[in-house]
C-alpha cells in the first residue's frame, strides 16, 4: 500500500537515487511489523494520509496528497532521520540491521537450543544470519539504531546487538509471539524478553528453591524405582523441570492474588507432582503401590489417575490446589478443569479471572492428537466458558504413546502449533536450563493475568524410560536411548553449576539429597509449603450419603407461582419481539391468567424461576439453548429493533440468583465435560447442558462413559449435572430421533444416575426442582421431547405445579373398570399419547396404559401401587417407539418381570431390531408407528 505513492514523492525530492530505495526498504520493514522501524519512522508512516478519511487499508491516497505530505514533512524539519541522510549505502544497512532483528523475533525459536539430547535436526535459518541481509564483519563494529529492541539504548555495536539477540531469542527459550496481531501483547512480550535477554538473575534462595524441586522429583522416582521395582508409576524422569516449574507458577500466582488453582494432567508425572507440589503423604501412595487402599463404597480407581486436594503457601497468602480426578482419555480433563475454575469463579464473583486460574498438563502427542484439545481452546474467549486464560504446560519428552516418531504424530513443526489458533504465546524451553524454565513460568503467569488469555509453555526434554517402566524403548528409538543413558540428570546438571558458581557447596547439594530421602523413609509431607486446607469455598458435606428416593419437600403456595407466572410472561414495551415470539408470549400471559393450560416451556421456565427466586444458580448451555432448539423456550427475548436481549428470568425478585443461559459453541464433549466440572465444583443450584439433537450426546460419549456414570464410583465425586436430551420419533430419521436411550440405561448401576423421561409439563417443572430441593447430586439424564412440546395433551395446571410432585410412574388416567383390564401396556414418553389418542378413538376399555417416567433407578414401590388394581391380568406389553435391540427393552425388562404378577406375560410391541435407530422414510416411519401402536393395542 501507499509503494507507487512513495515512489511518485521520492523522484520529485531530495531522497530520490539511492535514497528512495532506503525509504522504500524501510516501509517494507515497517508493513512487515510496524515494530521494527525506529519511533521516528513509525510516526511518519502511521500518518500517512488516508483516502477520504478511510483507514489505511482503504485504496491508495492520490499520489499528489502524499508527496506533498512528505514535501511539507521535510520543509517543517520533522522527519529528523530523513534530514540526517547522508550515506545511502549505510542508510541501506540500517534498514537490514531492522530487519534482522525482526528476523529474530519472528524465528529465533527455530534456531534456539531446545532440545537436551540435541537429537533436533533442523535445518539453519538463513534469516538469522547478518550475512543473510547483506551485513559484512567490517558491519560488525559500526554503530546502528536498534529500533524498538528493548536492550543496549537507541544504537548498539552491530556485534553487540548480533550477541544480544542470540542470547534472547536463541538460547534455552524460543519464544514465539509474532503470530500474535494485537500489538500491545506483542510489545509486552518484547518488554519481558529483550531488556533481560530472556534470563532471569535469581538470587541464592531462588536458587536453592530451583534444586529443591529437582532434588524431590529424582528423589521420588529413584525412591520409588527401588522400592516397587518394574511397576507402573509413568515417571517424569527426564522432565523434571516440571516440578520446580508447578512450584513457581504457584507462587508467582499466590504473589498476583491468585487464591485457587486448578490442575488437569495425565498419567506422566503425575504421582511426581501429587508428592512434589501438591502435598500427598508418601506413605499414602506407598500403600497403594502395594495394594493397600481405603474401604469406600465404590470401585477406586489406578494411583496414576487420583486427584488431590491441599493449600499451598505462597508470600501472597496461601492458594488452594486441586488436582482434577483424571480417567486414561489423555486430554479429556481439560475442559473439565475450565468448568471447575469457572463454577469457582462465579461463587467468588471474580469477573477477570485472577482469582481462580487453571494449569493444563499435556503430552507432545496427545496435545496434537487429541481434538478436545481444539475444542477447548475455540471455547478459551467465549461469553459462557472463558476463565480468564489458562496456562498450558506440554511436557515434551519427544515420543508418542508408546513408539511415535514426531512425523507420525503430527503434520506440523511444533506439537504446540495448535495454539497458534487463538493467538497464544508459545514459549518452548529447553528443560536442563531450570532458570530458564523457572523465568518462563513467571513469565506465563504475569501474561495470562496481564491479557486474560491462554498461553503455552513447551517442556521440550525427554523420558528416561519408556511408556511405562515395564517398556523397553531402546527396540524402537535405539538411538535416542543411547544417548539418554549417558546424559546426566537434570539435578545433576543444575547441581554442578550451581557449584561450579559457587552458589551452593558441594556437601550441601548432599545434604538436600539425604534430607529428601529420610523425608520419604519417614513417609511424611514433603512440600515444607503444604498447609491443611482452609480455603474450600463450597461444603459438600449436606449432600453426601443421599440416595434418589429420599423424602424432601418442594411445594410452593400457588400465590407464589402466580406471581412468578406474571414476572415471566412480561416484556418491556420498548422490546420489539418478533412475531412468532410474540405470540408464544401472548399465551403466556394468558396462561398466567388461568385462561389457558400451561405448555412445556412455561413450566420449564417456571421451575426455573422458583430455584432463582431462592437464590440459587441456574446454568443452561447448549446449541440453541437460549430459544430452545424446537422453538419453545425463548428465554432470552431478541429486540427486533436494535437486537438487545431480554431476559425475564433475570427479573424476577430482588436478590435472586443468578442466570446464565448461554448458547455455546457448536461442540458436544467439550461443553459437556465444561458442564461437568461447573457442576462438580458447585453442589447448589442447577446445571443444564442440553443436546441440539439427542443423538449429538454421541460426540460426547466419552465424557458420558468416563466421568458421569463412573466419576462417583471411580472417585467419590458427586455431581448434579442434568442433561436434556430431544428423543422421538417425528419421522426425522436416524440421527434425529434417538437420544439413544440404551446407553444410558447400559451405564446405569449403583444408582450411579437417573433417567427420566417426562411426559407433562408439570412432570419436568417438579422434575426439575427435584434436582435442586433434594440433597441428592447424581447426574439427570432426561429424555426430553420435540413434538410433546407443543402437544395438544401435553398441558398442565397450575394447581398441579404448585401442589404436585415428580410421579415417576403414572398410572391409568381414564376410567376404566379395573376387572374388565385383560392387558396393562407400559411405556414412556410421547409414544404414550399416540397408545391413549387411539385407545380413545377406537374405544378400547380393557387395556390400561402406565407411563414409566423414571427408568433409572427403576421405581419399584410406585409401580406396585400403579398395578395395584391389575393384579389378575396376566397380560403384559412394553410399547416403544425405538427398534428392538435399542431403547429401554433390553435394559429394563428385568425391572419389568419384576413388577408384574407372577405367571404373567410380558412381550414387546415396538420397531424390530435395526442397525440404525430409525429409518429416514416418512412413509415407512409412519407405517412403523401405526403398526407398533396397533400391536401393542391388540389391532
Amino acid at each position: 500500500m501507499h509503494q507507487g505513492i512513495m515512489k511518485a514523492w521520492l523522484e520529485s525530492s531530495h531522497l530520490s537515487g539511492a535514497n528512495s530505495t532506503y525509504v522504500e526498504e524501510m516501509y517494507e520493514a515497517y508493513q512487515e511489523d510496524p515494530q521494527s522501524v525506529s519511533d521516528d519512522w513509525r510516526a511518519v508512516f502511521d500518518n500517512l494520509p488516508p483516502v477520504n478519511g478511510a483507514s489505511k487499508d482503504a485504496p491508495e491516497a492520490a499520489h499528489s496528497k502524499v508527496r506533498d505530505y512528505f514535501r511539507s514533512l521535510a520543509m517543517e524539519g520533522r522527519h529528523k532521520s530523513a534530514a540526517r541522510v547522508t550515506d545511502p549505502e549505510l542508510d541501506a544497512k540500517q534498514v537490514k540491521v531492522l530487519q534482522l532483528i525482526n528476523a529474530h523475533r519472528f524465528r529465533g525459536h527455530q534456531g534456539a537450543n531446545l532440545d537436551p539430547l540435541e537429537l533436533w535436526k533442523r535445518e539453519p535459518v538463513a534469516d538469522l544470519d547478518p550475512a543473510f541481509h547483506g551485513l559484512t564483519k567490517e558491519d560488525m563494529e559500526r554503530e546502528f539504531n536498534t529500533g524498538s529492541f528493548a536492550h543496549g539504548g537507541e544504537t548498539m555495536k552491530l556485534a553487540d546487538l548480533v550477541k544480544a539477540l542470540k542470547a534472547t531469542y536463541c538460547g534455552s527459550i524460543g519464544a514465539e509471539y509474532m503470530h500474535i496481531t494485537d500489538t500491545d501483547e506483542k510489545r509486552w512480550i518484547q518488554q519481558r524478553l529483550e531488556p533481560s535477554l530472556g534470563k532471569a538473575n535469581y538470587d541464592k534462595s531462588v536458587k536453592t528453591r530451583i534444586l529443591e524441586g529437582l532434588n524431590a522429583a529424582e528423589g521420588i522416582e529413584k525412591y520409588l524405582g527401588a522400592k516397587f521395582p518394574g511397576a507402573k508409576r509413568f515417571s517424569l524422569e527426564g522432565g523434571d523441570a516440571l516440578v520446580p516449574m508447578m512450584r513457581e507458577i504457584i507462587y508467582r500466582a499466590g504473589e498476583a492474588g491468585t487464591k485457587e488453582i486448578v490442575v488437569g494432567m495425565a498419567h506422566r508425572g503425575r504421582l511426581n507432582v501429587l508428592v512434589n507440589v501438591l502435598g500427598k503423604r508418601p506413605a499414602e501412595l506407598f500403600d497403594e503401590f502395594a495394594g493397600k487402599h481405603a474401604d469406600t463404597h465404590g470401585s477406586g480407581d489406578v494411583k496414576y489417575h487420583q486427584g488431590f486436594s491441599s493449600d499451598f503457601e505462597t508470600p501472597g497468602g496461601n492458594v488452594h490446589l486441586a488436582l482434577a480426578f483424571n480417567p486414561s482419555h489423555l486430554e479429556i480433563v481439560n475442559p473439565v478443569v475450565m468448568g471447575s475454575v469457572r463454577a469457582r469463579q462465579d461463587r467468588r464473583g471474580c469477573k477477570d479471572g485472577l482469582q481462580v486460574m487453571p494449569i493444563t498438563i499435556h503430552g507432545d502427542s496427545a496435545i496434537t492428537g487429541q481434538g478436545i484439545v481444539q475444542e477447548t481452546f475455540n471455547m478459551s474467549q467465549t461469553r459462557g466458558f472463558k476463565v480468564g486464560g489458562s496456562i498450558r504446560i506440554v511436557v515434551n519428552n519427544q515420543v508418542g504413546f508408546t513408539t511415535s516418531n514426531h512425523y507420525d504424530v503430527r503434520s506440523t513443526e511444533y506439537c504446540t502449533d495448535i495454539a497458534k489458533m487463538v493467538q497464544a504465546p508459545i514459549f518452548h524451553v529447553n528443560s536442563d536450563d531450570p532458570e530458564a524454565v523457572a523465568f518462563v513460568a513467571q513469565l506465563a503467569v504475569d501474561y495470562r493475568n496481564e491479557f486474560k488469555r491462554d498461553v503455552v509453555i513447551d517442556l521440550v526434554c525427554y523420558r528416561r524410560h519408556g511408556h511405562n517402566e515395564a517398556d523397553e524403548p531402546s527396540a524402537t528409538q535405539p538411538l535416542m536411548y543411547a544417548k539418554i543413558k549417558k546424559h546426566p540428570t537434570p539435578r545433576k546438571i543444575y547441581a554442578d553449576k550451581l557449584i561450579a558458581e559457587n552458589t551452593i557447596a558441594a556437601d550441601d547439594v548432599t545434604g538436600m539429597i539425604n534430607t529428601y530421602r529420610d523425608a520419604l523413609d519417614q513417609g511424611d509431607c514433603v512440600v515444607k509449603e503444604w498447609r491443611p486446607m482452609t480455603l474450600h469455598t463450597v461444603d459438600w458435606t449436606p449432600y453426601i450419603g443421599r440416595e434418589w428416593d429420599e423424602a424432601y419437600d418442594a411445594s410452593l403456595p400457588i400465590e407464589r407461582l402466580q406471581k412468578l407466572a406474571d414476572k415471566l410472561s412480561y416484556v418491556p414495551e420498548s422490546h420489539s419481539l418478533q412475531s412468532r415470539v410474540a405470540k408464544i408470549y401472548s399465551d403466556r400471559v394468558a396462561m398466567a391468567k388461568g385462561e389457558k393450560p400451561l405448555d412445556w416451556g412455561f413450566a420449564e421456565t417456571l421451575a426455573y424461576a422458583t430455584i432463582l427466586e431462592d437464590k440459587q444458580r441456574v446454568r443452561i448451555t447448549g446449541q440453541d439453548s437460549g430459544r430452545g432448539t424446537f422453538f419453545h423456550r425463548h428465554a432470552v427475548l431478541h429486540n427486533q429493533n436494535d437486537a438487545t436481549t431480554y431476559l425475564p428470568l433475570r427479573n424476577i425478585s430482588d436478590g435472586q440468583g443468578p442466570i446464565d443461559i448461554t448458547d455455546s459453541v457448536l461442540s458436544e464433549a467439550s461443553v459437556l465435560a465444561f458442564e461437568y466440572g461447573y457442576a462438580t465444583a458447585e453442589p447448589s443450584g442447577l446445571a443444564i447442558w442440553e443436546a441440539q439433537f439427542g443423538d449429538f450426546a454421541n460426540c460426547a460419549q466419552v465424557v458420558i462413559d468416563q466421568f458421569l456414570s463412573s466419576g462417583e464410583q471411580k472417585w467419590g465425586r458427586l455431581c448434579g449435572l442434568t442433561m436434556l436430551l430431544p428423543h422421538g420419533y417425528e419421522g426425522q430419521g436416524p440421527e434425529h430421533s434417538s437420544a439413544r436411550l440404551e446407553r444410558f440405561l447400559q451405564l446405569c448401576a449403583n444408582h450411579n444416575m437417573q433417567v427420566c423421561v417426562p411426559s407433562t409439563p408439570a412432570q419436568v417443572y417438579h422434575m426439575l426442582r427435584r434436582q435442586v430441593v433434594r440433597p441428592m447430586r447424581r447426574p439427570l439424564v432426561v429424555m426430553s421431547p420435540k413434538s410433546l412440546l407443543r402437544h395438544p395433551l401435553a398441558v398442565s395446571s397450575m394447581d398441579e405445579l404448585a401442589n404436585g410432585s415428580f410421579q415417576n410412574v403414572i398410572g391409568e388416567i381414564d376410567t376404566l373398570e379395573a376387572s374388565k383390564v385383560d392387558r396393562v401396556v407400559f411405556c414412556s414418553g410421547k409414544v404414550y399419547f399416540e397408545l391413549l389418542e387411539k385407545r380413545r378413538k377406537e374405544n378400547i376399555n380393557n387395556i390400561a396404559i402406565i407411563r414409566v417416567e423414571q427408568l433409572y433407578p427403576f421405581p419399584h414401590e410406585e409401580m406396585v401401587a400403579a398395578l395395584a388394581d391389575y393384579q389378575h391380568v396376566k397380560d403384559f406389553v412394553w410399547c416403544q417407539e425405538e427398534p428392538q435391540n435399542q431403547g429401554a427393552w433390553y435394559s429394563s425388562q428385568h425391572h419389568f418381570w419384576a413388577a408384574i404378577p407372577a405367571g404373567a406375560k410380558l412381550t414387546y410391541a415396538g420397531r424390530e431390531a435395526s442397525a440404525a435407530p430409525a429409518c429416514g422414510y416418512p412413509e415407512l416411519h409412519a407405517h412403523q408407528q401405526e403398526s407398533l401402536v396397533n400391536s401393542a393395542l391388540k389391532l
